[in-house]
């Protein structure tokens, strides 16, 4: 299948799984813990067996992988990597910056993403080659080459583990223009379209990371690891418009000894 048939795949099964968890958004839906103290509700069980009921259907031979469920298929070549809702913390008090993921990958190397933000109305979906699109329309990142100017965002900014990386933020939030923790899969949206310059992330899973890859690089952005890796599965995020890219990492990346 080509890219751009796996683009607007994407964005059916993203759409799918969030108006599916939108449906308990605002409802007081009772939180669980789960082992690695992160929450989940029903909602998010219910968007991600919506999800996976569509892949079956549509592509039987596919993997998939979830963050609330056993892979389906963990052998097969080609994997559906979903998280039904990035940002259940928000989601829980009733936030609207959460949002579905869903990305298809072979490997490490991501064949299209997709990230949906039900409460806001906003899709961005996005394959090598094919661009980022932002409720049909092409999205760019910023041209904003100023720190002094930009907007850098964060999920949490306290790094609870990471005290260094704490430490290294800080001094780019006193360089920045604007510093806000708009976080989980909402900054990158704002990056990719423009309206925020750098987004960060100090631990992340693979459904996570892996539809804001394309998102983030089709729409002229860079998408690294803080070792400076352009990959989705490093396990944290640094990204960035294409002009602040280097300055950035400057501040940020971590080095090998």
């Amino acid at each position: 299948m080509s890219h751009s048939s796996l683009l607007e795949a994407v964005a059916d099964v993203a759409t799918l799984t969030g108006d599916t968890a939108l449906q308990w958004f605002g409802r007081g839906v009772a939180v669980e813990t789960k082992g690695d103290g992160s929450p989940v509700t029903i909602a998010d069980r219910s968007a991600e067996e919506a999800a996976r009921a569509w892949i079956s259907t549509h592509f039987p031979q596919d993997g998939v992988q979830g963050e609330e469920f056993p892979p389906i298929r963990p052998e097969a070549k080609r994997q559906w990597i979903i998280d039904p809702i990035d940002g259940t913390k928000a989601f829980v008090r009733g936030v609207p910056l959460w949002g579905a993921l869903v990305a298809v990958c072979e490997g490490e190397h991501v064949l299209a993403g997709a990230a949906y933000f039900p409460a806001v109305r906003e899709l961005v979906n996005a394959a090598p080659g094919e661009g980022c699109w932002w409720n049909g329309a092409r999205a760019h990142v910023s041209a904003v080459g100023s720190l002094a100017q930009a907007t850098v965002l964060v999920t949490d900014e306290r790094f609870p583990e990471r005290p260094t990386r704490a430490a290294r933020w800080r001094q780019l939030t006193r360089e920045a223009g604007v510093a806000r923790t708009w976080g989980d899969c909402y900054g990158y949206l704002l990056v990719a379209t423009g309206r925020a310059e750098v987004m960060v992330d100090d631990i992340v899973n693979p459904w996570d990371a892996a539809a804001l890859y394309p998102v983030i690089t089709e729409a002229g952005g860079v998408f690294t690891s803080w070792r400076g890796v352009r990959t989705a599965f490093g396990g944290d995020i640094i990204a960035t418009n294409g002009a602040l890219a280097s300055v950035v990492r400057e501040h940020l990346q971590e080095y090998d000894a």
